[in-house]
C-alpha cells in the first residue's frame, strides 16, 4: 500500500473536520452532516481498489 493514501486520507478529514466546524457554527446543521458523508464517500472510492485487493489476495490464500 502506497503511503501517499494515507496523507491524502489525512488531509480530507482534517478539510472535512474544519468544515464541519465552520458551517455548525454558521448554524448550517444540514450541509455539515452533508459534508461529512460526502468526504466519507470520497475516501471509500479511493480504498475500494484496496479492498478488492485484499480480498484477491486472501481468495488466492485460502484458494476459495
Amino acid at each position: 500500500m502506497d503511503i501517499q493514501i494515507i496523507f491524502k486520507i489525512a488531509a480530507t478529514g482534517i478539510l472535512v473536520a474544519v468544515l464541519n466546524q465552520v458551517l455548525i457554527r454558521a448554524g448550517r446543521e444540514e450541509q455539515a452532516m452533508m459534508t461529512t458523508l460526502a468526504g466519507l464517500v470520497v475516501v471509500l472510492f479511493w480504498l475500494i481498489q484496496y479492498i478488492s485487493e485484499l480480498f484477491n489476495t486472501m481468495e488466492t490464500i485460502f484458494n476459495l
